[in-house]
């Protein structure tokens, strides 16, 4: 397995998606309320679009990190800490595109190095509580990577649908499009 065939295509459609949801949120806001949307939550108790769109950056980050053995680039701890001040400084949504490229900019370094990852390769995931996560890279991709960037896109997307963005299960998936054949003719 590799990057390249794992990962890399997931994080690069998805943020590009974000992106295009973040360009359309704004296209269908009045002039000036747009930025309005990054402080936006599902619930009281959770983060706000702004950290939602960061968090999925920074999953992104960690998982061509960790799994190409390299350490977190700097943008990976600047993702961090404007995520968590994310309720009381938003930013904009210029500021979220900004990451987002960023990113996106990384993953490209990262993957252009990319060698083969041995999925049995142990890798430690240590959390904020102080726990530990033991996988293997195939189960950290699997079970941590994945789940942990989705949520956080899914749940960006959710926020700007609860903000009556018209967004749609296209706008979600569009990367499938590529793959659309004409139906039979009968």
């Amino acid at each position: 397995m590799t990057l390249s065939d794992l990962l890399v295509p997931t994080y690069v459609q998805m943020l590009g998606a974000v992106s295009q949801w973040l360009a359309k949120a704004e296209a269908q806001q009045p002039a000036g309320e747009a930025d309005a949307l990054m402080a936006a939550r599902l619930a009281p108790d959770m983060f706000p679009l702004s950290t939602q769109v960061r968090f999925a950056c920074r999953q992104a980050l960690e998982g061509v990190s960790r799994l190409s053995e390299r350490d977190l680039p700097p943008l990976s701890q600047i993702l961090i800490d404007e995520g968590r001040n994310g309720g009381e400084r938003p930013g904009t949504l210029a500021d979220a595109q900004a990451r987002i490229a960023e990113t996106l900019s990384v993953i490209a370094a990262v993957t252009a190095a990319d060698d083969a990852v041995d999925p049995g390769a142990p890798i430690a995931h240590a959390l904020p509580s102080g726990m530990i996560l033991d996988f293997t890279a195939e189960q950290y991709a699997r079970d941590w990577a994945l789940p942990q960037f989705y949520f956080h896109v899914g749940t960006a997307y959710s926020i700007l649908r609860a903000q009556g963005i018209a967004l749609g299960k296209a706008d979600y998936a569009a990367h499938l499009l590529l793959y659309m054949r004409a139906p039979a003719t009968a």
